[in-house]
């Protein structure tokens, strides 16, 4: 019943405002509303309208400063602009991000402040990256669920309510042992056994189900491990993948937590960005699935070792397996099939293991030398 009251509250104030830009989504208020007050079927059908050069979405990006958040909201300022972009996080940030664009304090757990901020700032598009991970959750799972699933549920109705095109991140950590592993299917059995991963699958599933019954431009792509120079782990499985490089240029000597033989899907940050951006863009009727797979390349510990010594031969990798993490990499894909992404929106990744490796060493030693140099 909230959510039909906030629908109808928002369609009221919606009533007077300008048409939306063909990158946004208006949830129609004229169209299909029964006197009943049970059927709302209609009520969240969308609809467009041509979009001015000066008409762009305004974004916000919630838990803005963990790995992904910082890199797309300069993607898309260079796109959009400077201050169509607003990060948000419960932290306070660097100087640089500060500098660089607005910035406002959300918690996600409290509905009036996060609403206020769509109202307050006219958001049409919502990027929900405000998650805990796969490791940190198991260790506390009361924490993962309020964050990941009352937040999920707190950003639907906000993005229903007004109107907003939202994209959430799933993760490889959405399958589970019984799904096929070698590639993982856009559509199987998932069947979760971490907290965080039947978080995801729940996200998945809310958000088409607020697609079907509301009309919600739900947007959804499931990253692999995600590989950057410039972000510190956050407690994910696959952060051994960024911290090998650091220890790499620093000290010669990497512990991995995970066996040697662990084959996962990988991703660097640069293709995870940039498929997020065309996501976001592609029109909603080359849109077959509201959720998809994302692919680059997979690899193993050893492998990754091999490929690294082949610029710093002197590394030494030893092993001090972590039971909890190896169990969850073990019930994970070993690689994503993603020809759907692939064909319906024009997915293609640019990176490849040498290509990864190459940019990374660049990258971690160029900003060594900047650090030494101030």
């Amino acid at each position: 019943m909230m959510l039909v009251v906030r629908l109808l509250r928002g369609a009221v104030k919606r009533a007077g405002s300008r048409p939306p830009c063909s990158t946004e989504r208006l949830i129609s208020a004229a169209r299909g509303i029964s006197s009943s007050s049970q059927d709302f079927s209609a009520f969240g059908r969308t609809q467009s309208a041509s979009c001015t050069d000066t008409d762009r979405p305004k974004i916000l990006i919630t838990g803005g400063l963990g790995q992904l958040g910082v890199g797309l909201a300069k993607l898309l300022r260079r796109r959009f602009g400077k201050d169509n972009v607003i990060l948000s996080d419960i932290r306070k940030p660097p100087n640089h991000v500060y500098h660089n664009g607005p910035f406002i304090f959300s918690d996600i757990l409290d509905y009036k402040n996060l609403r206020e901020i769509v109202v307050n700032n006219n958001i049409s598009w919502l990027v929900h990256y405000s998650a805990v991970l796969s490791a940190v959750g198991e260790s506390n799972v009361s924490l993962a669920k309020e964050v990941n699933i009352t937040g999920l549920h707190n950003i639907l109705d906000i993005a229903t309510e007004h109107g907003l095109r939202v994209f959430v991140p799933s993760t490889i950590g959405a399958f589970g042992p019984s799904s096929p592993r070698d590639p993982t299917p856009d559509l199987c059995v998932q069947r979760p056994r971490t907290i965080y991963g039947v978080s995801k699958v729940h996200a998945e599933l809310m958000g088409e189900y607020y697609h079907h019954r509301y009309g919600l431009d739900f947007r959804c792509l499931r990253y692999p491990g995600i590989i950057s120079a410039d972000s510190q782990p956050g407690g994910g499985t696959t952060d051994y993948a960024v911290q090998i490089f650091h220890a790499a240029v620093k000290t010669g000597h990497f512990e991995c937590n995970l066996r040697s033989d662990t084959r996962l899907p990988m991703m660097y940050i640069d293709d995870c960005l940039r498929a997020t951006l065309e996501i976001l863009e592609a029109p909603a009727d080359t849109l077959a699935s509201r959720t998809y797979n994302i692919h680059a390349m997979s690899f193993t510990p050893h492998d990754l070792t091999q490929e690294i010594q082949k610029v710093l031969p002197d590394l030494k990798v030893t092993y001090n397996v972590d039971p909890v993490r190896q169990a969850i990499a073990e019930g994970w894909p070993m690689a994503l099939e993603d020809s759907a992404a692939r064909r319906d929106w024009g997915w293609k990744h640019e990176y490849d293991l040498q290509e990864l490796v190459q940019t990374m060493l660049t990258q971690i030693n160029t900003g060594n030398h900047l650090a030494q140099a101030n």
